[in-house]
């Protein structure tokens, strides 16, 4: 008797469950993951806006722009955080899947652990969690594991270097630290994040170039590679970019990672400029066995040098990354940047999409840009309340 009147109740919640699903569903916004730049960012800016807004979405095409389309151990693991903080529902969540289904409801604060269990980048799930994580009345702590540094994706390093400053004139303030730094193909980097709550985020004026007073940077190996090849990137870079900011102080670290901070062998450089008018500009580059140590300094110095000239306040690598931070602000934000990216024009379109800001582009010249949004003014209590059911 008792058997059967429990089995009528799991039934009951069964359905209830499967009714809320669907009405949740049937509403979902359908965001169309082959768009424009068609790759993992549509991804990560639609997911991470849904758990905020708590609008549920459907991503379809996923990842249609690459020829190996579809979810990704890094995309998938990003999207799986981000259902475990949320409490989401979230159906299609499986590798090489081209469709999800992710319906959030509250958030909750606490200690997570996300690992792609690949070099799959590390920092491209905090890239996808962070807008969520920053909007609490507690902290967040994530042990996250994949690559570190690896290509098509910000170096580790990026985060602390040029996006923590910036981020943190608009009131977002983070704890990031390299336990392990994981390369290609293995993997195996280990990253610890702590964010520290915000309620509402300021709004942003990065316009005003100044003059490049500072370069510096690190030129590493790591594993069995010799320390030579980090020599001759960092002399490379300098000798590349004295003559072209001879008034700035030039500084790039020779590194071999110590045993147990690294995993597997890999190499890089990663130079920074600051001006002096507090805008932070990066260019990198990776090694591999095929390409010399000068190639690999040339390339970074290459993508720092362009964003220079531009005389942009905001990196190529900054651009798309701020725009979602943009939104949510309060007040107007106005950035000045380089030529507009590809990912840069998805992501103004998907947060629009989304949030129902209007991003307005002013072309200075043919170099560089004016964006300029009027936030939505975001705060902490919007996130409290549960889904909407209709």
């Amino acid at each position: 008797m008792l058997n059967t009147f429990n089995n009528q109740i799991i039934k009951i919640n069964f359905c209830l469950n499967l009714k809320l699903y669907f009405n949740l569903t049937m509403n979902s916004v359908i965001v169309n993951g082959s768009y424009l730049e068609g790759g993992g960012q549509i991804l990560r800016i639609s997911t991470a806006l849904s758990v905020l807004l708590k609008k549920p979405i459907k991503v379809e095409k996923i990842r249609a722009g690459r020829k190996d389309g579809g979810l990704k151990p890094q995309h998938l693991t990003g999207i799986k955080l981000l259902a475990e903080i949320s409490d989401a529902n979230l159906s299609g969540a499986e590798i090489k899947s081209s469709d999800i289904n992710f319906v959030p409801d509250k958030l909750k604060s606490g200690s997570f652990m996300a690992d792609t269990k690949t070099a799959g980048s590390v920092g491209l799930i905090i890239q996808n969690a962070l807008p969520c994580l920053i909007f609490s009345d507690n902290e967040y702590k994530l042990h996250l594991r994949g690559g570190t540094n690896a290509d098509h994706s910000p170096q580790i390093d990026y985060f602390e270097n040029i996006f923590k400053p910036i981020a943190y004139k608009m009131g977002i303030d983070f704890e990031l630290e390299i336990l392990r730094r994981g390369f290609y193909p293995q993997g195996g980097g280990e990253v610890f994040l702590k964010t520290k709550p915000v309620n509402k985020l300021k709004s942003i004026q990065l316009i005003e170039f100044g003059k490049v007073n500072k370069i510096y940077g690190r030129a590493y190996v790591a594993g069995v590679l010799p320390i030579k090849i980090a020599t001759r990137m960092s002399e490379t870079a300098a000798s590349l970019l004295k003559p072209l900011y001879p008034d700035a102080l030039i500084e790039i670290e020779v590194v071999k990672e110590k045993e147990g901070k690294s995993f597997g062998n890999g190499c890089g450089i990663f130079i920074v400029a600051e001006t002096t008018s507090g805008c932070y500009l990066a260019g990198s580059a990776l090694g591999s066995k095929k390409v010399a140590a000068e190639y690999v300094a040339q390339e970074a110095v290459d993508s720092l040098v362009h964003d220079l000239k531009c005389e942009a306040c905001v990196d190529q690598f900054l651009q798309d990354q701020l725009i979602i931070f943009m939104a949510l602000a309060e007040g107007k934000s106005r950035i000045k940047t380089g030529p507009l990216t590809l990912h840069t024009k998805t992501a103004i379109h998907f947060t629009e999409l989304l949030t129902g800001t209007k991003f307005d582009i002013s072309n200075l010249d043919s170099k560089s840009n004016i964006i300029e949004c009027n936030g939505m003014g975001f705060s902490f209590n919007h996130s409290l309340h549960k889904a909407d059911i209709k």
